[in-house]
């Protein structure tokens, strides 16, 4: 047979492949896997940029390592990040936004309490999976079945320094808080438990969040003359506390909550932040942590410093733990909202950098006070409290 003839037959043969599967046959590759797409809402400008910058870095380093690694079984992973500014009614916003967005599997953030809690019956009412990365046990207590958080929880850390002051023999404590949300869940949950523990609140004050002079709210609590003072909130409120208890010449222990776990407080409080002691996650002090949970806080350590150039923070380990609890899920369930929802509930043994999450269907946190370790402040440096 001839050349042209053989190319003849061979263009027929072909011809009558290719008819025969749809022009399918000779594809090189497949069409590529739609991503799971995942939204985000971090409070990254505002007052409280110190906790949203890290969760939305965070955010980012982890999504380049997952999708580096072949994405979530094989497809990737996609992030839609928003900005709440601390605001609930931007987190409303975002939240809406990401409603309407079908391709959503899950949500995670916001980074704060009144954003979480404005959106929570939200993404309930839609079945979305929320992961909040703030502290109010009223984000999951009483629990709403799509509504999840990564932080340890305000009553959590109640307990801890209630534990610390007792052993101390400390009865009579000062209590000043931010009036938003989360400093008043904070009160609410010492108001709960600190009698319990024995310890008496002689004087309890407020400030807003924007406040810069404390010393009214704090001549108030000297007056009182209790042992200790505790400091619920989020900077620069705790720093400013700090700052105008040694202005006044207050040298009775200062406490604060988990609120201060970064480095921003030191920075603003300066040399006021001396002897200050916190409940804090392990992160702050990892020869703390032991087990699989040590190894995750050393490697989160190294790439979040790796990638951001800046040293490790406790808020953005929360975004750590909500992404790599999506994704958990995710892989186990594919792109289906309830089932992520039910996979998340079902978590166990989960290493995080918050703790070891065991999630249940009455516990939506997963954490218990073990998650925390007592830290005090000394030249500068997180160390662990004796």
């Amino acid at each position: 047979m001839c050349r042209k003839s053989k190319l003849f037959v061979l263009l027929v043969v072909a011809g009558l492949i290719t008819g025969l599967c749809g022009g399918q046959c000779f594809a090189a590759k497949s069409a590529p896997a739609a991503p799971y797409v995942v939204g985000a809402i971090f409070s990254m400008t505002g007052d409280n940029a110190p906790l949203g910058v890290p969760e939305k870095l965070t955010t980012e380093m982890l999504a380049k390592q997952i999708n580096a690694a072949g994405g979530i079984g094989g497809h990737p992973l996609k992030v839609l990040l928003f900005d709440d500014a601390g605001k609930p009614e931007q987190a409303v916003q975002a939240c809406q936004n990401l409603l309407a967005d079908k391709s959503v599997v899950a949500i995670i953030g916001p980074t704060l309490t009144g954003p979480s809690l404005a959106i929570a019956t939200m993404c309930q009412s839609a079945g979305m999976p929320l992961v909040s990365c703030a502290a109010s046990v009223k984000i999951v207590q009483p629990t709403r079945s799509y509504v999840f958080k990564t932080a340890q929880s305000d009553s959590m850390a109640v307990a801890k320094i209630t534990a610390y002051l007792t052993n101390r023999k400390i009865k009579t404590v000062g209590f000043i808080y931010d009036s938003n949300a989360f400093g008043s869940s904070g009160r609410d949950q010492w108001k709960k438990l600190a009698t319990g523990a024995g310890i008496k609140t002689v004087a309890l004050e407020s400030f807003a969040t924007a406040d810069t002079d404390m010393t009214g709210q704090l001549t108030k609590i000297r007056g009182a003359n209790p042992q200790a003072v505790v400091c619920w909130g989020t900077n620069p409120g705790p720093a400013m506390v700090a700052k105008d208890m040694k202005k006044l010449g207050m040298t009775i222990p200062l406490l604060m909550s988990h609120g201060i776990a970064n480095m921003e407080f030191i920075t603003l409080a300066q040399s006021a932040a001396e002897g200050v002691v916190f409940p804090a996650g392990k992160l702050l002090v990892p020869d703390a942590a032991s087990g699989p949970q040590k190894a995750v806080l050393k490697k989160y350590a190294a790439d979040y410093q790796k990638f951001s150039g800046k040293s490790p923070n406790t808020f953005g380990g929360h975004a750590w733990d909500a992404l790599m609890l999506v994704k958990g899920a995710i892989a186990k369930a594919g792109p289906d909202r309830a089932k992520i929802r039910a996979a998340i509930e079902n978590t166990k043994g989960f290493a995080g950098v918050s703790g070891v999450f065991n999630m249940s269907p009455t516990d939506h946190n997963g954490l218990t006070k073990d998650a925390f370790a007592m830290v005090v402040i000394k030249g500068g440096k997180w160390t662990v409290a004796k």
